[in-house]
């Protein structure tokens, strides 16, 4: 048996697991129920995707290296004309090919 699968971190994972999946069901669950949403928590539900995908790319892009930052600046520059899988793949190209310029 690995060191790090003992039975305590079996548990542990095992619990945050149902902690993840009980917080996500119980949201779902919760607007499900209001007959009217109210104009705050609409406005609230719909800034969510905005600030994951702020925090997501902040910290990368702060202490990220040039690589990063090209990747990024194409991708945003890409996703400006077009959908989300052209700008994947030229971010993705940017980073491949600023990693073979730089090293």
């Amino acid at each position: 048996m690995s060191t790090w699968l003992t039975p305590n971190m079996t548990l542990l994972i095992a619990a945050a697991a149902v902690a993840t999946f009980l917080t996500r069901i119980a949201g779902y669950v919760l607007v499900k129920r209001l007959k009217n949403m109210p104009p705050r928590l609409e406005a609230a539900l719909n800034a969510v995707p905005a600030a994951v995908l702020t925090t997501l790319v902040a910290p990368a892009f702060f202490y990220g290296q040039i690589d990063v930052k090209a990747a990024m600046a194409a991708a945003l520059l890409i996703g400006l004309r077009f959908s989300a899988i052209p700008m994947l793949i030229g971010g993705w190209a940017a980073v491949m090919l600023m990693r073979q310029v730089i090293g």
